[in-house]
């Protein structure tokens, strides 16, 4: 990350027009803010935070994208490298982000309108407790197992 104050910034300033407060995960781009409205965090696991916010800004990855689809909240995706860009489309397409905001495009003003829509549009966040509760009933193994032992046999 170039420039990780200013992104800091940037996100500080997005969440606070959306009257969010923030927990901000500090990463390999070195983010950080710390306030009465902000904290940051190192390495926490995503099955005990995400279930405890209103949404998620997540860079997108295929295991960030499964943490945030299984807590059952909506998310704001910010595609940064390889597949992110896929698994921020497929989240928008599911209903449970309003849109991708892009690294190299991630300003406070481009921010603030998704993250005010993925809290306060119903929609978003039904459709990511319709998607965990789906995710959760789902034996991903057992397809496999099955293909497995056909092609064994």
């Amino acid at each position: 990350m170039p420039d990780p104050e200013r992104l800091s910034a940037e996100i500080v300033r997005a969440l606070r027009a959306a009257g969010l407060r923030g927990v901000i995960q500090q990463g390999w781009a070195g983010l950080g803010a710390r306030d009465d409205d902000m904290i940051t965090v190192g390495d926490v696991p995503h099955a005990l935070l995400f279930p405890r916010t209103a949404a998620v800004v997540h860079h997108a990855g295929a295991g960030t994208t499964g943490a945030v689809l299984r807590a059952g909240v909506p998310s704001v995706p910010v595609p940064v490298q390889f597949d992110a860009g896929f698994w921020a489309a497929r989240l928008v397409a599911l209903g449970a982000a309003p849109r991708a905001v892009p690294l190299r495009r991630l300003t406070a003003e481009a921010l603030t309108p998704a993250l005010r829509r993925a809290v306060t549009e119903p929609a978003h966040r039904n459709r990511a407790q319709v998607l965990a509760r789906r995710l959760a009933e789902e034996d991903g193994v057992a397809p496999v197992l099955a293909t497995l032992d056909r092609l064994a046999s």
